[in-house]
């Protein structure tokens, strides 16, 4: 599997990525220093910047809200995984405001924005003090002690086990046989082997 990062820029950066990408497809480059890209870090590994010839923009590395598989092709016909991506490089202009957060709230798309709010399950709000009762209680069972129902009569599940079904009693007596004779003793095959 390939690594992989989707670079966002702006248009007018992208216009000059066009340019030079198409210039070295064909060979001729005019000055190889604008023909230059460069992309560097800062040590806190989230902040950089992005260089194109001459210009410089501030670029930032956010998490996506979401894993993006990314395929490639061989022969135009069958799609093959080539990665998971899971970061974006965004290069901004220097009027732009930097990011607040390491994740993008955004997806790729105009489908997913916001996504993360508006997409994705919210967490339960739970009470911590029932969590951690509930925890004392699975780690007593684990241990082979009985736990006692909860408070307030065995509302909370204590005290709702059901008595097993008693096992119907068999009958001692013989019933009789259909035509009225009396039916003979059931035989066993240690009986047969005795005489």
């Amino acid at each position: 599997m390939d690594e992989q990062f989707i670079l966002r820029v702006p248009p007018s950066v992208a216009e000059q990525i066009e340019r030079l990408m198409n210039e070295s497809a064909a060979g001729s480059s005019s000055n190889p220093e604008d023909a230059s890209l460069d992309l560097s870090f800062s040590d806190d590994g989230r902040s950089g910047t992005f260089m194109i010839g001459n210009q410089s923009f501030p670029a930032s590395l956010l998490d996506l809200p979401t894993v993006v598989e990314s395929y490639k092709t061989y022969d135009d016909s069958f799609l093959v995984k080539a990665a998971d991506i899971g970061q974006m490089v965004m290069v901004r202009e220097d009027v732009d405001p930097a990011p607040e957060e390491v994740e993008y709230k955004h997806g790729l798309t105009p489908p997913m924005r916001d996504a993360r709010r508006r997409r994705y399950r919210r967490e339960p709000g739970l009470n911590a003090e029932l969590v951690h009762r509930v925890e004392k209680d699975l780690i007593s069972i684990m241990h082979g002690v009985s736990v006692k129902g909860g408070e307030g009569g065995g509302g909370e599940g204590g005290d709702r086990k059901k008595a097993a079904p008693a096992p119907a009693p068999k009958p001692d007596a013989q019933e009789p046989a259909a035509n009225g004779e009396e039916a003979e003793p059931e035989r066993s095959d240690s009986d047969d082997s005795e005489n």
